[in-house]
């Protein structure tokens, strides 16, 4: 099983940068679909970007509309981490964002397809 822990967050002005860092323990990292998610304050939780695992050792990425050209994910399966690089950021990113894991196989857009979840970071973008 995989264990998911983010790490970046914080507090910046608009057109800032961050890079959300996501530490897996589990053998099964590198095997695994890693996506990230956000939840603004009263809304649902929302997909922003996924990567897939491939055994032909291909990432394949995917990104909301909204984030599209502003943020890059990538992994570093090495270290069992992956990264979410945001910049531009606008005060209607601000949110708790959260790291998941699933299977390599599935609909990387369905916050249902993640069988592991961390705990969240929380992104704030004053304007």
């Amino acid at each position: 099983q995989v264990q998911l822990v983010e790490s970046g967050g914080g507090l910046v002005q608009a057109g800032g940068s961050l890079r959300l860092s996501c530490a897996a323990s589990g053998r099964t990292f590198s095997s695994s679909a890693m996506g990230w998610f956000r939840q603004a304050t009263g809304k649902e939780r929302e997909f922003v970007t996924s990567i897939s695992w491939d055994p032909s050792r291909t990432d394949y990425s995917y990104y909301a509309d909204s984030v599209k050209g502003r943020f890059t994910i990538s992994r570093d399966n090495a270290k069992n981490t992956v990264y979410l690089q945001m910049n531009s950021l606008k005060p209607e990113d601000t949110a708790v964002y959260y790291c998941a894991a699933g299977p390599s196989i599935g609909d990387y857009y369905s916050a249902t397809h993640y069988e592991r979840w961390g705990q969240g970071t929380q992104v704030t973008v004053s304007s």
